[in-house]
């Protein structure tokens, strides 16, 4: 299921401190957030994650657990409401914590997939591993993932597309959350900074079908061609026109999954003239040509799935006796 993300409230900012760019980059993108599991455990119980190929998230819904990793220097505790997130899926660790007096420990899991064929923004941005505190989160945040427990409580018929949609919004405002409160940015959250650098992100991000040239971007930037595109690739690791190029595939990406539109329409709405040309840079940069990623957008959800090595039997509800 492909979901495209907008504005938790029209025309309201996602967060406080976020950027028009960030929120003009996660209204377009096509990732795709899925609950994958309602898992449970006991004291004695510990899940060792393997490394995936997608990112994971475990948002505690009863209880107290620590998580740990080679990317920590230090255990981290997590206590209920508090959502873990490891955006490219490093492994990790997950067990009671100690001098923990709950019977057990229950959380929902799920999965990040971001553009498989192409380079995301925010795939590179992300750090291996972040956590979004409830204490410390906007209002907004801790209400919807209250909403999501209940709905494990509830048992409501239908309640796994409901967490799948709560579980997209709730992954945006982590986004948010992380883009507020982080200091050692790196990448697009590096370059939101930069009023200049994040000023032409958004353009570009609103206008992918702009006919960008370098001089057209500099000129935005109110900057020399030569001091924006050495400030561009410093903070965003790549330079400003392969950028461009970048986004527009991904947005040609979310538009496949558009039966209606063809190709040709898609290629002219990016603004490229030509269908031909259009084919053979979208295969350069993704790797594959549009006619295969539409034909395997409805695989997706299915060839990404995580397995996890964990029994189902006898687990208790996310109501604590």
């Amino acid at each position: 299921m492909y979901i495209e993300h907008p504005s938790v409230l029209a025309g309201v900012p996602l967060a406080p401190g976020v950027d028009p760019a960030l929120e003009s980059l996660l209204s377009q993108s096509m990732f795709r957030v899925e609950v994958d599991d309602e898992l449970f455990r006991c004291d004695s119980r510990f899940l060792d994650e393997p490394r995936f190929d997608c990112g994971v998230f475990h948002l505690i819904g009863a209880g107290h657990c620590e998580v740990d990793g080679a990317m920590l220097d230090e255990a981290w505790q997590l206590e209920p409401g508090d959502l873990v997130v490891f955006p490219h899926g490093d492994p990790h660790r997950l067990r009671a914590a100690p001098n923990s007096d709950a019977l057990f420990t229950g959380m929902i899991c799920g999965e990040l997939h971001f553009s498989d064929h192409a380079h995301h923004p925010l795939r590179h941005a992300l750090p291996a591993c972040f956590v979004v505190r409830a204490a410390q989160a906007d209002p907004l945040f801790r209400n919807l993932s209250s909403m999501m427990i209940e709905l494990i409580r509830a048992r409501l018929p239908g309640r796994r597309v409901l967490l799948n949609k709560l579980a997209d919004t709730l992954f945006t405002l982590a986004i948010c959350d992380y883009a507020h409160r982080q200091t050692d940015r790196r990448g697009l959250f590096s370059a939101l900074a930069d009023a200049r650098i994040c000023k032409v992100l958004q353009a570009v991000h609103d206008n992918p079908g702009h006919p960008w040239t370098m001089q057209s971007m500099a000129s935005l930037a109110c900057m020399s061609r030569s001091a924006f595109a050495e400030r561009f690739a410093q903070l965003m690791k790549v330079p400003p026109m392969q950028y461009v190029t970048q986004w527009r595939v991904n947005i040609a990406e979310r538009l496949l999954q558009d039966r209606q539109l063809s190709v040709a329409s898609i290629a002219e709405r990016l603004g490229y003239s030509s269908e031909a040309a259009f084919r053979r840079l979208f295969k350069r940069v993704s790797g594959m040509c549009p006619g295969r990623v539409r034909a395997s957008a409805s695989h997706l959800g299915s060839e990404h799935r995580i397995r996890r090595d964990v029994s189902r039997d006898g687990r208790p509800s996310l109501v604590s006796a």
